[in-house]
C-alpha cells in the first residue's frame, strides 16, 4: 500500500555542506503492517519519514499510497491521508485550547471546522469515551487547556488525535524520545494498543532498540542514506537487542574498511 521506489534526496548539492540523505531508497509496506526504521544519526531515517509526509520534494523517485502517486503532493494535501505524531510532545496541538477543542479539530480533519457546532453533548461523550481508553484519567479534564498536561499525557492525546479519523498511514517520528523512560514505556504501550485496535498501517522512526524489538512486526535499518537491513517475519521474531547492536557494529566496520581501501587506492594514484 505504501510504495517507495528509488527515492533520492541531496541537501546543499555541490557545496562543502552537501549531504546525500537518501540514495535510491526503495521500500514497500503492506497494509496493516507496523514497521520501525532505525539507524544512527545521519542515517536518513528521519529524512525518509519527512519525504513520505511531504516536508520536501525528493530529487528523484516515486512515492505511492494506495495506488495514488503522492510524490509531488504538498504536505497539507497528504494530511487527509496521513496521521503524524512528532517527537516534540508540544507539536501538533494548540496549547491554549482545551483537550476537547483540540480533539474536535482532529475529528473534522479535511472538513469545515466549527467548534460551536462540533462540541455538542453527544460529541463530548464520544470524546470522553475515547479518551478514557488511554487510561490516564483525562476524561474528567476535557475542559483543561492541553498545554497544562505533562508531555506523556499530551503525546498520548496527540496519538489519539492523529488516528481519530483512521489514516491510511500513521507516521511516528521518534514520538517517545523526549519523554522519561517510565512515561515513554506508557506511551509505547498506548501506541501498540491503538495500532492493533484500529488495524493501522504504521511507520515509526525510533532510536529505542527496545521499542524496535517489542512494538513492530518489521525492522528496517538505514545507514548513510541506504537501507542495509530489512528484518521481517521469522527473522524479526527472533531478533533481540544484541543482534541489532552487532549489525550496527558490522555496518560501521564495513564503512571503516571501505574508507581504508579508498585511502590506499588514492595514495597509489597520486
Amino acid at each position: 500500500m505504501l510504495k517507495i521506489n528509488n527515492l533520492c534526496k541531496t541537501f546543499a548539492p555541490g557545496t562543502v555542506n552537501e549531504v546525500r540523505a537518501l540514495q535510491d531508497v526503495s521500500l514497500h509496506i503492506e497494509e496493516g503492517s507496523f514497521t520501525a526504521i532505525i539507524g544512527t544519526n545521519g542515517s536518513g531515517k528521519s529524512t525518509l519519514l519527512n519525504a513520505v509526509a511531504g516536508s520536501f520534494e525528493p530529487d528523484r523517485g516515486r512515492i505511492e499510497l494506495f495506488g495514488k502517486d503522492i510524490t509531488r503532493w504538498p504536505e497539507y494535501r497528504r494530511a487527509s491521508l496521513i496521521g503524524r505524531v512528532f517527537q516534540n510532545p508540544f507539536a501538533g496541538t494548540a496549547a491554549g485550547m482545551t483537550i476537547a477543542e483540540n480533539i474536535a479539530l482532529a475529528m473534522h480533519r479535511g472538513k469545515s471546522r466549527s467548534l460551536r457546532t462540533a462540541l455538542n453533548a453527544r460529541v463530548r461523550e464520544e470524546i470522553a469515551q475515547r479518551v478514557r481508553g488511554l487510561k490516564m484519567g483525562l476524561e474528567d479534564r476535557l475542559d483543561n487547556p492541553i498545554g497544562t498536561l505533562s508531555g506523556g499525557q499530551r503525546q498520548a492525546l496527540t496519538l489519539l488525535m492523529a488516528t481519530w479519523i483512521r489514516p491510511q498511514l500513521l507516521l511516528l517520528d521518534e514520538h517517545t524520545a523526549a519523554l522519561d523512560p517510565k512515561t515513554a514505556a506508557k506511551v509505547a504501550e498506548v501506541t501498540r494498543e491503538v495500532i492493533a485496535r484500529e488495524k493501522l498501517t504504521a511507520l515509526m522512526v525510533t532510536h529505542s532498540m527496545q521499542q524496535a524489538v517489542d512494538l513492530p512486526d518489521r525492522i528496517v535499518m538505514m545507514h548513510r542514506g541506504r537501507i542495509v537491513e530489512d528484518l521481517k517475519d521469522e527473522m524479526k521474531a527472533r531478533v533481540r537487542i544484541p543482534d541489532l547492536m552487532q549489525t550496527f557494529e558490522r555496518v560501521q566496520k564495513r564503512d571503516l574498511f571501505d574508507a581504508g581501501v579508498a585511502g590506499v587506492l588514492e595514495q597509489q594514484y597520486i
